[in-house]
């Protein structure tokens, strides 16, 4: 089975601090490098130069001994150049037009209070070659007599070129670190707006779509600020159209039943009366006339019954008792009741009211009747459970609501993926009294449904009567 892999989450400041620290270094490193770069060019530029100098100053030498027409002793001479020019690790020498040195002065290292890193000694005697030499002819007469070189010790220049970088490392390090504390402080004040963005989703997320966002300084915030107040208006308007839409659509839907119901009534209803009492005429004459009819005449008359019990049942669900005229509290137990009659044990149901159910609006009361039909219903149809729970309860306080439950022992703990009419019906009448309905598994096993209606503020209803807990039984 494939494991899905989980991402690890960056805070923005800290992914944006990061990346800055790291083009920074690179840019501390490029420092680096440069002026490692800068410090060889310098040196062999400057041996460039010392050995322009010897050449020039040998050249000198030769020409004086043409005049004299005898050579000075201890030609070459390298001490003048060397007085003026030498350095700790620098070699001034002459070379024979054989490749032999015919003279050589080399300064001393200076005391070396720690060794350059190996591996920094091989990358850098291998990026730059500092023992390279700066050689230039001496000629005499138009003929080379031989090359002035300069160069200097490998070590002493490793050694250097450390020095000058063991004191840039700290400061660029420094930096970059009081540069990765000042771009987390910059960035933590500039992206401070988000909670309000965060904030502003949450609540839209909760359904309050009231939320709007202040002004911002930044124009990529200001920009998202106006996307977002123009999407949350738009969406209130188009829940509130919605939810209009729906009250309507119920209420036709109810007018819709009521009409079916009566319709139902006052003719299927009749033809089976009739049915039943032409049954009845018949026996009567079969009894005298025709024994043989009379047991055809009974079937008849017990199918019209039957199919007035199922039309009686039909008219219930269409049509149930007014509400207003019953009671909330009634009608539910009424409810209850005919669902137990009905499953004659096989599934048992129990009722809890709490609150003053019956004061609640005509309106409220009606949707919380047809949900909680519905919702039997769909319990009985598929949740295959042997004892469901329906809880009413009317919540006091600032914000008055009322809460319906509907709990069961059945197997079937998880929502359907798509729902089905009944519950698309429940949602759109929740939603268009600005309730909020949630279906979760229980710790024990089957499901709960529960739908929160947030109620209008209720006069003395500190007084209303507490409906005691019931039990409906068949």
């Amino acid at each position: 089975m494939d494991v899905p892999k989980m991402r690890t989450r960056y805070d923005l400041k800290y992914r944006l601090t990061l990346r800055i620290s790291v083009v920074s270094a690179l840019c501390f490193g490029a420092i680096c490098a440069y002026v490692l770069f800068d410090t060889d060019r310098s040196v062999h530029a400057r041996n460039e130069r010392i050995a322009e100098i010897t050449a020039r100053t040998l050249q000198l030498q030769q020409s004086k001994m043409h005049w004299v027409n005898s050579p000075p002793a201890g030609f070459p001479d390298l001490d003048a150049v060397a007085a003026a020019a030498m350095r700790p690790g620098l070699c001034i020498a002459y070379r024979g037009v054989d490749g032999a040195i015919v003279q050589r002065i080399c300064g001393g290292a200076e005391a070396q209070t720690d060794d350059p890193p190996r591996a920094f000694a091989m990358l850098y005697r291998r990026l730059f070659d500092p023992g390279r030499e700066a050689a230039r002819p001496v000629s005499f007469r138009g003929e080379t007599t031989g090359d002035a070189v300069v160069w200097a010790d490998a070590g002493v220049m490793t050694a250097e070129a450390w020095r000058e970088l063991s004191r840039l490392l700290p400061v660029l390090g420094t930096a970059l670190a009081l540069l990765c504390i000042l771009a987390y402080a910059a960035l933590a004040r500039a992206l401070r707006p988000t909670r309000l963005i965060r904030a502003g989703l949450e609540r839209i997320a909760a359904h309050d779509l009231s939320a709007r966002l202040p002004p911002f300084d930044l124009a990529e915030l200001s920009a998202i600020r106006d996307a977002f107040n123009q999407f949350a208006e738009g969406l209130e308007t188009a829940l509130a159209q919605r939810g209009e839409l729906t009250r309507r659509l119920i209420a036709l839907e109810d007018d819709e039943r009521r009409h079916l119901a009566r319709e139902l009534h006052d003719e299927f209803g009749q033809s089976l009366a009739a049915i039943r009492a032409l049954a009845a005429s018949i026996r009567h004459s079969a009894a005298q006339d025709c024994p043989a009819l009379v047991g055809d005449c009974d079937g008849i008359a017990r199918t019209a019954s039957d199919m007035m019990d199922q039309l009686r049942g039909a008219l219930m669900r269409l049509r149930p008792p007014d509400v207003d005229e019953l009671g909330l509290a009634a009608s539910l137990e009424g409810l209850v009741a005919g669902w137990n009659r009905r499953q004659h044990g096989r599934t048992v149901f129990e009722i809890s009211l709490s609150g003053g159910i019956d004061r609640l609006p005509g309106i409220i009361a009606t949707n919380l009747y047809r949900i909680a039909q519905e919702a039997l219903t769909n319990t009985v149809k598929h949740a295959g459970a042997t004892r469901v729970r329906l809880q009413l309860t009317l919540q006091d306080g600032p914000a008055s609501a009322t809460v319906l439950t509907v709990e069961d022992d059945g197997p079937a703990g998880e929502a359907p993926d798509k729902p089905g009419m009944g519950l698309l019906g429940m949602r759109e009448r929740v939603a268009s009294m600005g309730g909020q309905m949630s279906f979760a598994a229980t710790s024990g096993g089957g499901a709960r449904l529960r739908i929160e209606i947030p109620v209008p503020a209720l006069p003395d209803l500190s007084r209303a009567p507490t409906q005691p807990q019931a039990a409906c039984a068949a």
